[in-house]
């Protein structure tokens, strides 16, 4: 290793914290508890000590070994940043309260607040931190926006004559993960937690799918909630039930260095660095010492066959490993050269599969809790954690919304220990990748699940990404040629994107032709009953009537007595005791578990996942309809919201619903999946006199926000009341009762605090050369921040940018929500503005979908294909 100057390769071990903040063990298993705990880190101590500030009190925390909190948790790097997207965001800044709380309370926690610089070395990084900046700022955050120059004034070490600017967020702070964790214990014992050291787990015993006790090495104690909080060991623990329980946590190794003192005078409260282009974080420690750590792009998972007794003597310094990160520190903070080292520290941590904290209870067994997968920094979400899965415990659901964390995003392949081997790899390295929306993809696990298409929209061009494990066809590459290698989604940007004439041209073929999208992601379930109990079921749980004829589809929510959605669905009439659900990919475990918690006693209802027995096409256009009566001697001429079982080709039982989710004109094919290829190839041999092409789901994205159809599964969240769905989702007041209905009574009466707006941008927006608006922009009103956009993408129709966002109305007086009226959003006094990246463009508001201009459709004969349609139709290998 070529480290220059006078950094030598000098390791001293890391040696066990001796705190004078400890607990006091008992010695034998109580019989029985209110909660019992697994695991004694950081994450457990909060729950812990926010349970018994709830009046908790009856609370046991299993430790497995001999020390309280020496697990993962003594690793951490000790920094707290919160320049983050907003629901990490609103977490750690709950953590930070929480640890100022306990040093004002006398408890050294060696907390600093010494702010953090955030580095950009070019300008899509500078965009990210522009992006950050524009949407927390307004909402408080105390951060400030600098060019190269002003980097080096807060910290002087800083080497920066390579960087296009940066960040300054005062409130980001350090403090002792192992001094946290100890006062938590401490505080919880205090208020009556019991916690065992030398006890292991040995399995879950649960009662009618409840918890019901845990069995230990120490014997068997009853409980009524079980919180995994066991770190490294939470995927094991959810093995050793009955169901398993999901839990896709992988430990991976993690490494960063402690250099002895700098012989330099440093100011007392010098800014962590975060140079996120180099994968590196440097921080000031213990004096005149510093701190520097990483997240490699590809890590090294470990301990993939079980976790065993001895791991801390198998993790050993990886200098090769660590070297690339090394070099880019002594870059960044030239005088590290001067420093000698004083250990380099493999700190195991858990990961994720998507980067994302894991809480909450399991869909597979009630009162089991989860808090797990830190992602390589237990410190920064444990605070804020811990009070939100205690009051969620307590209450019943948590204080703030959880849905991105939630432990029912997740479906079996997320769990296989092998998927998260590789899985794993990946994701330690996008903690600080640039993930552009709708563009960064990943890498490692891929073509897990797949459509029977496949292979087939593969050799066509089509650029995949993953949603749930399942890949979806994004868009399709205008530029393949047959015999190219395949295509992959391109570089991210958040200017115009790559693929934007790619669009262009599936856009038009939706709106002139005919296109076909594959959206066989989509979640689908059967529930049947032997007489009127399915409708009795559905009735509960949906805000719409789902008491239709045979053969009609009702668009429908399921809320939650806050009136919050559950479930944003589709339920088709198949019959008078059967309904056939469609639901957005992403809640395909969220809807089995909302419905599963609902379902009568008596096994009166019987719900089936149907959602790999059906392969889905999106055929939309003007011409479709004329293109499948070619394929079938039925009658097409369908009304809206309904549907029938026809045969296609030589397939049959192939339900045509006329639902297209663009709108735009044509059908959804819900097709039996083994007769998926014959469908799509009989639709591409007579499609060709039609202008057929294939289109992705980008392209129905950006249909769908042009039209202000909203996307209810991203738009709204677990808390958000939800009767501005109402144009398409219609909330049945009548109905003797569905779950929800009294507090969606009770805002129909009062008015929304929240409203959906469509805006488009005016013509200062240049689409060819200024940022676009992705979703997470702030929206000002008058000057004033009144929310943020949740959707954007390009209306080809209208040439213009498109976003939908929420809108809010504060009493200027005292700061209160006030229902947001009609009058309000569309006021001729009201100048609209969305801050994109620091720069606000003036927008045009609205309620109702825009009026389009018409398309123009060619005549069936007289369609011209492009030279790549040309291309394929006269290159027999190019069709399927």
């Amino acid at each position: 290793m070529n480290t220059g100057g006078r950094l030598l390769r000098h390791f001293i071990p890391l040696k066990q914290l001796s705190s004078k903040y400890s607990v006091t063990s008992i010695e034998s298993l109580p019989k029985e508890a209110r909660v019992v705990i697994c695991g004694t880190g950081i994450v457990g101590n909060s729950v812990a000590y926010h349970l018994v500030q709830n009046g908790w009190n009856d609370v046991v925390l299993l430790e497995q070994e001999g020390q309280i909190g020496r697990g993962t948790s003594l690793f951490g790097s000790g920094t707290l940043a919160l320049l983050k997207p907003v629901p990490e965001q609103r977490i750690i800044a709950k953590s930070i309260a929480l640890y100022k709380k306990l040093e004002g309370e006398g408890y050294h926690i060696g907390l600093e607040q010494c702010g953090s610089l955030y580095l950009a070395q070019n300008r899509e990084r500078m965009v990210l931190l522009r992006r950050r900046v524009a949407l927390n700022q307004p909402q408080g955050l105390q951060c400030k926006v600098l060019g190269p120059q002003e980097l080096s004034k807060y910290h002087p070490l800083l080497h920066s004559n390579d960087l296009q600017g940066g960040v300054f967020v005062e409130g980001d702070s350090v403090a002792d993960p192992a001094l946290v964790c100890d006062i938590l214990a401490l505080l919880a014992e205090q208020g009556g937690a019991k916690y065992i050291k030398h006890c292991r787990f040995k399995s879950l015993l649960t009662e009618n799918g409840r918890v019901a006790a845990v069995d230990t090495s120490m014997g068997t104690i009853k409980c009524q909630y079980f919180v995994n909080c066991a770190g490294m060991w939470a995927w094991e623990l959810g093995q050793r039930t009955n169901p398993k329980v999901r839990i896709p946590v992988h430990p991976a190794e993690h490494f960063y260095l402690k250099t002895h003192p700098v012989d330099v005078h440093l100011p007392a409260n010098l800014p962590t660095i975060r140079d996120y282009d180099s994968n590196i974080y440097i921080r000031k420690w213990q004096g005149n010492s510093f701190l520097v750590g990483g997240f490699e792009e590809v890590a090294k998972p470990i301990f993939t066959t079980g976790i065993p007794l001895n791991w801390r003597e198998i993790l050993q310094p990886d200098w090769d490993h660590f070297t690339p990160m090394l070099d880019k520190s002594l870059h960044r903070v030239p005088a590290l050269k001067d420093c000698r080292i004083h250990s380099l520290v493999n700190a195991p941590d858990n990961f994720t599969t998507d980067g994302k904290w894991i809480l909450g209870e399991t869909p597979e067994i009630d009162n089991y809790f989860v808090a797990a997968g830190m992602n390589g920094n237990s410190l920064q979400g444990a605070g804020g954690i811990g009070h939100s899965l205690a009051h969620w415990i307590v209450e019943g659901e948590p204080d703030v919304p959880l849905i991105e964390f939630d432990v029912r995003r997740f479906v079996d392949v997320h769990n296989n220990r092998r998927f998260l081997n590789e899985r794993v790899k990946e994701t330690v390295g996008r903690q600080y990748a640039i993930l552009h929306p709708l563009q960064s993809e990943y890498k490692f696990a891929r073509r897990v699940r797949c459509s029977p298409l496949y292979s087939t929209l593969r050799s066509q061009g089509a650029v995949f990404g993953t949603r749930m494990c399942f890949e979806r066809t994004l868009y399709f590459d205008n530029e393949y040629r047959v015999g190219d290698e395949y295509p992959e989604m391109p570089k991210g940007t958040y200017w115009k994107p790559w693929f934007f004439d790619s669009l262009r041209e599936e856009y038009q073929a939706c709106r002139e032709g005919v296109a076909v999208i594959d959206m066989s992601s989509f979640a689908k379930f059967q529930i049947k009953s032997a007489h009127d109990e399915a409708l009795d079921f559905l009735q509960r749980l949906c805000s719409n009537d789902v008491n239709v004829s045979n053969g009609h589809i009702v668009p429908t929510g399921m809320h939650n007595e806050r009136g919050g959605y559950e479930n944003d669905c589709m339920l088709v009439r198949e019959a008078n005791n059967c309904f056939f659900m469609v639901s957005p990919t992403m809640q395909q475990t969220r809807v089995a578990e909302w419905m599963a918690r609902h379902l009568p006693s008596d096994n009166s209802v019987q719900i089936s996942d149907v959602t790999s027995m059906y392969t889905v096409l999106h055929v939309i256009g003007p011409k479709t309809k004329d293109l499948l009566s070619e394929l079938t001697d039925e009658d097409l001429r369908l009304h809206p919201f309904t549907f029938k079982k026809i045969s296609l080709g030589h397939a049959s039982d192939v339900m045509v619903m006329s639902v297209t989710n663009t709108g735009e004109p044509g059908y959804s094919l819900y097709i039996p999946s083994e007769y998926a290829v014959h469908v799509y190839d009989q639709l591409m041999k007579v499609g060709k006199d039609y202008g057929i092409r294939n289109a992705g789901y980008l392209t129905l994205r950006f249909l769908r926000i042009e039209k202000f159809i909203p996307f209810w599964a991203e738009e709204l969240d677990s808390v958000t009341t939800p009767l501005e769905a109402g144009r398409l989702h219609r909330v049945k007041f009548d109905k003797e009762y569905f779950i929800g209905k009294f507090a969606l009574q009770k805002q129909n009466e009062k008015g929304v605090y929240r409203r959906l707006v469509h805006f488009t941008l005016e013509d200062d927006h240049d689409v060819d050369n200024d940022v676009w608006p992705w979703g997470g922009e702030p929206i000002f009103r008058n000057g004033q921040f009144v929310g943020s956009t949740t959707s954007a993408g390009y209306g080809f129709s209208l040439e213009r940018m498109v976003c939908l966002g929420f809108v809010t109305n504060r009493d200027p007086k005292t700061g209160e929500c006030i229902p947001v009226t009609t009058d309000y959003v569309l006021s001729k006094d009201a100048l609209y503005q969305i801050d994109i990246a620091g720069r606000r463009f003036n927008v045009k508001q609205s309620l109702h979908p825009p009026k389009l201009p018409a398309a123009f459709v060619q005549q069936k004969h007289g369609y011209q294909p492009t030279l790549r349609d040309r291309a394929i139709l006269q290159d027999k290998t190019a069709l399927p």
